[in-house]
């Protein structure tokens, strides 16, 4: 059974919610391979099933055949024995550019345990073992971000974790990059022998594109809050409406995102007495700009979209995505599809998108702020200097440009990767998923919103100072106050990189904007 404890997850066939891999992911727990009789006996048996094919000479793609477009040739049982195993793993190495990331990997790592311990994919609980092992150590590898086209699925990224379980590449292990093999010496443990079908079990599969499509889905439920709380603070400092988001609109249109980032709003946007002079009361106020006035419609849509996003990376996450499995009623080998990334490359391509509108808004609204003509009587560019030398400072006319640069960025990647299908390795992989780049993508929207936020938190804090008056709704006070712990005001002209850069951070690790009474 797979189960949740307070420092360890049991790995058998049970169900692991998206929390577990976060936990795993950030070496906050350790995982233990589940101790039943049922599901030691199924790793043994899918073993055993592979054991008999290969006696009885029966065709088991990748183990008595070649890979991919290869498969048409056969081999023999001494070569099924002795040079099988490690195959792929060694000719997979032509990945490029930056590791992934620790976390990523790790999260990868625990999804490719989560699919070989189903019992279908004819591995041994020594392969098991190690790859537990590796977690629990900390044994990292490094996995270059390029060269997958989600189609076997993540066969290159993949072949990285698994040379570092035989000692082979590089990994990082207690702060250093190093050779796998002085990592394992130092860990105290061998380089693993792949067996017939553990090499290919290893690479053939979803499992990069979903360590990181875990870690885009939980930023982007961060995003989400603090572009309430952002907005929140800018409908304040605007002396917006808060009447734009009353319950009965949200009956008339009953999604559930819509609902809830206006209830949010609402909640945090809260106070004991009239509201009358912290709105505006001019006719041509009436009603404010769309980036204020539509935010539930806005940002309801990346709420609604994680709502099916979540179950369909949860479901990848705790699949079977090997190819071949074998029937654990039959034994037969059943040569299939499962590493195809399409349900990820959809759902990411549709998150990437959601995210990056959120950052346009954000940037809308930010525009606003620093607007003398539309900011409701704050000064232009938000210039915390007052009287005759405010001339020579400069707010946030230059962030504001930032801000524009960052949200164009977010909104230039929402091409969907998924639609850039490409034929490949001798028109085998004819039609590819495209997955992993759509989850980098999405890594990519998460940190440009997140930045994007920043500003955004920063302006609007900014307002609300110079008008004086955030004390009238304690809630949003508490947000304000979080936001000064970070970044004091901006007077005098200053350099602001690092402040952004540290509440960015802020906004990717913590949930100080969901502060309440």
């Amino acid at each position: 059974m797979n189960t949740v404890k307070k420092n360890e997850i049991t790995i058998g066939r049970e169900i692991l919610p998206l929390e577990a891999f976060l936990a795993v992911a950030r070496n906050q727990v350790s995982v233990k391979l589940s101790g039943d009789r049922a599901f030691r006996q199924g790793l043994r048996r899918s073993v055993d099933m592979l054991k008999s094919a290969i006696h009885d000479g029966i065709p088991v793609y990748g183990v008595s055949t070649g890979y991919g477009k290869s498969c048409g040739i056969r081999l023999t049982r001494d070569q099924v024995l002795n040079y099988q195993g490690a195959s792929p793993v060694r000719f997979h190495g032509c990945g490029t550019g930056d590791p992934i990331g620790i976390e990523a990997t790790r999260a990868a790592m625990l999804c490719r345990l989560v699919c070989l311990s189903r019992g279908y994919s004819a591995v041994t609980l020594g392969l098991l073992e190690q790859l537990a092992a590796f977690l629990n150590l900390g044994i990292t590898p490094v996995v270059p971000a390029e060269g997958s086209v989600g189609a076997s699925g993540d066969l290159t990224p993949m072949s990285y974790v698994a040379a570092a379980l035989s000692g082979e590449r590089e990994v990082f292990y207690k702060g250093r990059r190093m050779p796998a093999a002085e990592a394992l010496q130092k860990a105290g443990l061998k380089p693993y022998r792949f067996a017939p079908k553990e090499g290919i079990a290893m690479l053939n599969g979803t499992s990069t594109m979903t360590g990181l499509a875990i870690l885009a889905v939980e930023r982007a439920g961060r995003i989400l809050e603090a572009n309430i709380a952002a907005t929140a603070l800018t409908v304040h400092a605007l002396k917006g409406k808060v009447l734009h988001f009353h319950p009965t609109v949200g009956e008339a249109k009953p999604h559930p995102g819509q609902i809830y980032v206006a209830r949010r709003l609402t909640d945090l946007l809260s106070l004991e007495g009239s509201s009358a002079d912290l709105e505006s009361q001019t006719q041509e106020n009436l009603q404010d700009p769309y980036s204020l006035r539509c935010a539930p419609q806005i940002a309801g849509v990346l709420y609604d979209a994680l709502t099916w996003i979540r179950q369909w990376v949860e479901t990848e996450a705790n699949s079977v995505n090997d190819n071949p499995i074998f029937d654990p009623e039959t034994g037969q080998p059943l040569m299939n599809g499962n590493f195809y990334g399409g349900h990820l490359a959809f759902a990411m391509d549709a998150l990437k998108t959601a995210v990056a509108s959120v950052a346009d808004m954000s940037d809308r609204q930010v525009a606003l702020l620093v607007d003398p003509l539309l900011n409701r009587g704050l000064p232009g560019d938000l210039v915390g200097v007052k009287g005759e030398f405010s001339v020579f400072h400069h707010g946030f006319k230059a962030m504001s440009l930032s801000t524009s640069a960052l949200a164009a960025e977010a909104l230039k990647l929402t091409m969907p990767a998924g639609s850039f299908s490409r034929s490949t390795e001798s028109h085998n992989q004819d039609k590819v998923s495209m997955g992993t780049i759509a989850a980098r993508d999405a890594e990519r929207v998460c940190t440009l919103t997140e930045r994007t936020l920043a500003i955004h938190l920063l302006a609007a804090a900014q307002g609300c100072e110079i008008r004086e008056h955030v004390d009238r709704r304690s809630k949003l006070r508490l947000i304000y106050n979080q936001i000064r712990k970070r970044s004091d005001p901006l007077v005098e002209d200053r350099e602001m990189d690092r402040d952004i850069e540290a509440l960015a951070r802020s906004i990717a690790e913590d949930h100080f904007w969901r502060a309440t009474p």
